[in-house]
């Protein structure tokens, strides 16, 4: 038996970026003629275009972690990739305007957390302006080379970055896995529509 999979909204945790996008169909019945060029439904050019279409993609959902010389640092990623399995490296991209970026620029090593669906209230923690993302609740520990290492995620991995890719306003982060634990339990959190989901079979 072939079983599909939806997505589930998660409905305490709204997401913390990003909007629903909207409806640019005309309502109700479409007039004969010429639509008049100053009322014709417009199409979303560029930066628009990007995010009204990658609001239909479902990405999972992670947490990049580093320490830097005096403080812990992370954030909420939806573009974590896997690149090559020989060697093992992984990608993701990261803002150069972000708190975050001048630890990583420097890091040696960061840390790579998949979320669980039960997870969306960090993933929205994480990508909080301004919040204490390392208090509590979080619960974190040190892991190898150092690397902050969430608590109860589904599966986390310490990689070496090997590469950093300028990319616009991001930086395409390369970094090859050194060590981890993929044995975690949940299902995956998902970003989806501007909001944190989860699957429902």
């Amino acid at each position: 038996m072939t079983v599909s999979a939806e997505l589930r909204t998660l409905p305490t945790i709204p997401a913390p970026t990003g909007t629903a996008p909207t409806d640019t169909a005309p309502t109700g019945s479409a007039p004969t003629g010429d639509i008049p060029a100053d009322t014709a439904p417009t199409t979303p050019t560029g930066s628009e275009l990007l995010r009204a279409a990658f609001r239909r993609h479902a990405a999972g959902v992670a947490v990049i972690t580093a320490h830097g010389a005096d403080r812990p640092v992370g954030f909420t990623a939806t573009s974590v990739a896997s690149v090559s399995a020989e060697p093992p490296l992984i990608s993701f991209g990261v803002g150069t305007g972000s708190s975050s970026w001048p630890v990583l620029a420097e890091a040696e090593h960061i840390g790579v957390h998949l979320l669980g669906e039960h997870q969306a209230e960090l993933a929205a923690t994480f990508a909080r302006s301004g919040a204490d993302r390392f208090g509590a609740p979080t619960r974190w520990s040190r892991g190898p080379e150092g690397v902050p290492v969430l608590d109860g995620v589904p599966a986390w991995l310490v990689c070496r970055v090997v590469g950093q890719v300028p990319a616009g306003d991001h930086r395409i982060v390369i970094a090859e896995v050194v060590a981890g634990d993929p044995a975690g339990a949940g299902r995956p959190l998902l970003y989806h529509q501007g909001r944190f989901n989860a699957l429902r079979d």
